[in-house]
């Protein structure tokens, strides 16, 4: 009696520890079970994330999503202001974070990026009709409307003398892309993805010209030192969708090139 005892406590024993084992394998994503991914964005940034009709949209939206799709796991949005993207990250409430986020130096002492996946930058932007101005060149002596607190803003105030130009300086961007289309400027500077998304969006009276002002790129952010398998998986799909077509299907969808 007391050897059937011992015998039957070592298997429920065993039994309650495999049963363990089992729960924590599917958190970890184990046993054909997808891992979850919490990811953080900010809504406030189209073309790359917003919210239309209670869904997010966006190119960052969706090129997460078809890695997600194309490496096998699957993701949680968690979206929040842009400054808190990176603190989240350090404090473990993030696992990775897609935000039109630049690649600096000063962000790669955090966080480790992916290979960059979008080309971005600042452009110069004139009047539909105007002919005389086709790159930076061409601004000596000319008005240049920019938002304030913007990287346009600071590029136009560092260069202010080198073009020989005058700065007016605006708190809202439509505010700024009127002023040009009503020819009370002659010439504004934006992100280049923001600009080509209104355009696109909306007639506007304004065209892009010459080359983009400088190279930023856009990086998927992992905390520096941890989910490398994850960093690698996101490389991977990243360049299965640029190997597939996929990646222009997404920007021609909210770009339009």
């Amino acid at each position: 009696m007391k050897k059937f005892s011992f015998v039957s406590m070592i298997l429920i024993l065993t039994l309650v520890l495999a049963a363990c084992g089992s729960s924590d394998g599917e958190n970890a994503g184990g046993d054909g079970e997808a891992k979850v991914y919490k990811v953080g964005v900010d809504t406030t940034y189209p073309p790359f994330e917003f919210k239309e009709g209670g869904e997010y949209k966006g190119i960052d939206i969706d090129l997460i999503n078809a890695i997600a799709e194309s490496q096998g796991f699957e993701i949680e949005l968690k979206p929040m202001d842009f400054g808190g993207i990176i603190p989240a990250l350090q404090a473990g409430q993030l696992d990775v974070a897609i935000a039109g986020m630049s690649i600096t130096e000063d962000r790669k002492k955090i966080v480790d990026f992916s290979e960059p996946y979008f080309d971005a930058g600042l452009s110069l932007v004139v009047g539909e009709g105007n002919t005389d101005i086709k790159s930076v060149d061409d601004l000596k002596g000319k008005t240049v409307a920019v938002k304030k607190g913007t990287t346009g803003a600071t590029y136009a105030l560092e260069n202010k003398d080198k073009l020989g130009i005058e700065i007016t300086q605006f708190d809202d961007s439509p505010s700024m892309f009127q002023e040009v289309a009503n020819g009370n400027a002659d010439a504004l500077i934006e992100d280049y993805p923001v600009i080509g998304y209104a355009i696109k969006q909306k007639d506007l009276g304004l065209k892009i010209v010459g080359d983009r002002l400088n190279g930023d790129q856009y990086g998927i952010a992992v905390l520096k030192g941890e989910n490398q398998d994850l960093l690698e998986k996101i490389n991977k799909g990243l360049a299965e969708l640029k190997e597939n077509g996929k990646y222009d299907e997404i920007l021609n969808t909210y770009l339009g090139e």
